[in-house]
């Protein structure tokens, strides 16, 4: 069964969203037969590389809503991360593009990598503080995967994996997503938002039923007799 993420590294839905996901997946019995992949999705691709300025200063003017309304929202999400055991920080949170880190991603992908690498670019982005938009941060953190330094370079001297990440966000229009986290199993279930685990965990039931349907044995199989014995809506076989 094959589960796709679309997620940004700048929301913070989205990693609260993985948290309860892997909850749900974590107690999934067929879990060892479920592929994960990650799909980029860029809430704000109009973002320079690095915009000077606090995140409530972000929100506040260029999304039109006011400090007071910014602080409350920042205020009801760190308490929905620390549910999931997670220490956002939105005062130290650095706004920045998040193309470039969709790349990295990509690439750590390729190495079999990809959910450490968003793991560490959310934990890094909320809970620490990191400059998502800054090349000498992502490789750094490309290093710490085991990424080679030349591939690395190669990454972030051309436009490699561009068009992945392109393709991404095509593909996610064409679902229909125009907001994340959403999650897309075997091209056939959709949920979107952070849902709660047990939500998760009822999709993943469903699909795993609807995926694998009852497989008949043929009539006489093992020695039985040719027609057994049944009832139907007219009356018994004698």
């Amino acid at each position: 069964m094959k589960i796709e993420i679309w997620s940004d590294v700048a929301c913070p839905w989205c990693y609260i969203g993985k948290r309860r996901f892997e909850t749900a997946l974590a107690a999934f019995p067929h879990r060892d037969s479920v592929q994960v992949l990650w799909r980029s999705y860029q809430l704000d691709p109009s973002l320079p590389d690095h915009y000077d300025g606090t995140t409530l200063e972000y929100l506040s003017t260029r999304k039109g809503m006011a400090p007071a309304q910014v602080a409350g929202v920042f205020a009801h999400v760190a308490e929905q991360a620390k549910g999931e055991g997670l220490n956002y920080r939105f005062d130290d949170v650095v706004v920045a593009n998040s193309f470039s880190a969709h790349r990295l991603i990509h690439l750590a992908a390729a190495h079999g990598f990809q959910d450490a690498a968003k793991e560490r670019l959310l934990s890094d982005h909320f809970e620490h503080g990191k400059d998502i938009g800054s090349q000498d941060y992502l490789t750094s953190l490309g290093l710490d995967l085991g990424i080679g330094a030349a591939e690395l370079d190669e990454l972030f001297s051309t436009d490699k994996y561009a068009d992945e990440v392109r393709l991404d966000f095509e593909e996610g229009r064409a679902l229909g997503i125009t907001g994340v986290p959403f999650f897309v199993i075997d091209r056939k279930f959709g949920l979107s938002g952070a849902q709660p685990a047990e939500t998760f965990s009822n999709a993943l039931e469903q699909a795993w039923q609807e995926s694998r349907p009852l497989t008949m044995v043929p009539a006489g199989a093992g020695g039985a007799a040719e027609t057994a014995a049944a009832c139907g809506p007219d009356g018994c076989a004698v």
